[in-house]
């Protein structure tokens, strides 16, 4: 037992190869084995030459989040060391870039949340929202094919006539046509005659003659499909907002006509959208059925006739989304709102001794 044998298969060797490199400095990957845990990254966005490594790695820890997780500035200040504005600043580059979308919605109670959607590869999204919105373009022309107009039919030659029984048939040559006679010109219509005099009145006046009536006015012109686009494009894109607000071909095109008179009347395609998906009912059978009822029941009044001498109003400033707080307010560039920084301007206050 104790006897050596050479010829004993020598055990597995388990340390890691190490490959010749030619480059002997700069990175060296050294890979293992991932747990079930990790999350795959574009180098896309790990090597971006326009964001910073903060955007960069808040992006990477986004995605990795599960659905549903807090991502608003004050979590993100309480996971890493920076700060609360550099933490928004970061979150700004990713949204410039299209990796992070904050999206205002109101919910059933009427509160107003921030839902954040976070794209792992904002490219290949667009390209393919572009794609859907091309094949959807076409099959609505598909639907409504535009009229061909039929070629004229041009009669062929006429039939020969019978030959008579015991007549001899005609040869060739006497089957050449006889010359057409020149077209003789149309008559001439004799000039209306002049119309009579208007009897004389007894002030030595004449009548006028009767006036011709006025040709009604032309009927207003038909909406063509490029008016109707946005009301179209609108109700097709509710699949997004409810998957069960999925409409046919046909019911797109029966309600457009309603949603353009919305449009027409002020109402923002905003607030189109909130009338038609807020409130949905638990079990919804027929979808075209309750937006058209609310198309005709919820429709907003015209909007008065402005007066010449109204004053034009400035339009107020955009909302922006706190970077302290995370409530909206309005203001013409990003940052905090009135009661976020007065607290920050007594911070950087210089404290006294004692």
């Amino acid at each position: 037992m104790a006897e050596e044998k050479p010829n004993a298969p020598a055990r597995a060797q388990y340390a890691i190869r190490r490959s010749p490199s030619p480059h002997p400095s700069g990175v060296h990957q050294v890979t293992e084995f991932q747990d079930p845990g990790y999350t795959i990254v574009g180098n896309h966005l790990t090597q971006h030459r326009s964001l910073s490594g903060l955007a960069i790695g808040l992006a990477a820890y986004i995605q990795s989040l599960p659905e549903g997780a807090p991502v608003d500035i004050r979590t993100l200040a309480k996971r890493f060391p920076e700060g609360r504005g550099r933490i928004a600043a970061a979150l700004r580059e990713l949204e410039a870039y299209g990796y992070l979308e904050r999206v205002r919605r109101r919910t059933d109670d009427g509160r107003m949340v921030t839902l954040t959607l976070s794209y792992n590869n904002p490219a290949a999204t667009r390209a393919r929202r572009a794609r859907e919105s091309a094949e959807e373009a076409k099959r609505r022309t598909a639907v409504t094919p535009a009229p061909v107009a039929s070629a004229p039919v041009t009669p062929g030659p006429a039939a020969p006539p019978p030959v008579a029984p015991g007549s001899v048939a005609p040869t060739r040559a006497s089957r050449t046509p006889p010359p057409t006679p020149p077209p003789t010109p149309p008559p001439i219509p004799p000039p209306p005659p002049a119309p009579a005099p208007a009897p004389a009145s007894s002030h030595g006046r004449t009548d006028p003659p009767h006036a011709r009536p006025e040709p009604p006015p032309p009927p207003p012109e038909p909406r063509t499909r490029a008016q109707h686009a946005p009301a179209a494009a609108l109700l097709a894109n509710l699949r997004y907002e409810d998957p069960r607000l999925l409409l046919s071909v046909r019911d797109v095109h029966r309600l457009t006509p309603a949603v353009a008179a919305w449009l027409e009347r002020g109402a923002s395609p905003e607030a189109v959208r909130n009338a038609l998906t807020a409130g949905l009912p638990a079990t919804l059978r027929h979808p075209a059925a309750l937006l058209t009822h609310r198309l005709s029941e919820l429709l907003p009044p015209p909007l008065p006739a402005a007066s010449p001498t109204a004053t034009t109003r400035a339009r107020p400033a955009p909302l922006q989304t706190c970077d302290g707080c995370e409530r909206a307010f309005r203001a013409s560039t990003p940052g905090r709102c009135r009661d976020c920084r007065h607290p920050a301007a007594a911070e950087c206050l210089p404290t006294g001794p004692g």
